[in-house]
């Protein structure tokens, strides 16, 4: 499954991956906006990636796929749907490496993930998950046209997650 945009193909993340899973989880800006995977060494990267969320989803064209520059390849972030049972819905996520923001990359892959979502998965709804101090992240679903509707809590121990749809 590849999508493409203008600048953009996404792709089926796989083993080959592992290396740069393990650089996106690790950064610093990650951690604190989504948390620690947990991922210390490339075996543990291909763990995740064998049987974590972003690849093992119950529903068929779900998970995180890695956005790469259509031109050279280069993985640059990630970018998928996720079902999350918890709130029964379907989430837009993205994270991208530090060099690869603020140039548009991430509104124009969760775009064109969403327009997949609703015309070839048939997604009535899809709805985005973050920090509320994750500004970045906040501007480019404002930009997809989603707006605050209200905060959630993903776990006992998380403080709030904002929802946006």
């Amino acid at each position: 499954m590849n999508i493409e945009t203008i600048r953009l193909t996404l792709r089926e993340i796989t083993l080959g991956d592992a290396e740069f899973i393990l650089r996106l989880v690790n950064d610093p800006s990650f951690m604190s906006n989504i948390g620690d995977k947990g991922l210390r060494n490339t075996d543990d990267a291909k763990k995740f990636i064998r049987s974590g969320p972003w690849k093992c989803q119950e529903k068929p064209g779900y998970g995180q796929f890695v956005v790469e520059l259509r031109e050279s390849g280069e993985p640059t972030g990630v970018c998928g749907l996720l079902y999350r049972e918890t709130l029964d819905v379907t989430d837009v996520g993205f994270a991208f490496l530090p060099q690869y923001r603020g140039h548009g990359f991430a509104f124009e892959a969760a775009d064109a993930v969403m327009k997949y979502g609703y015309s070839t998965l048939g997604v009535d709804r899809i709805v985005a998950l973050t920090s509320e101090d994750n500004v970045a992240s906040i501007k480019v679903l404002k930009k997809l046209g989603m707006e605050f509707e209200r905060t959630v809590k993903m776990s006992i121990d998380d403080p709030g997650t904002v929802l946006y749809s």
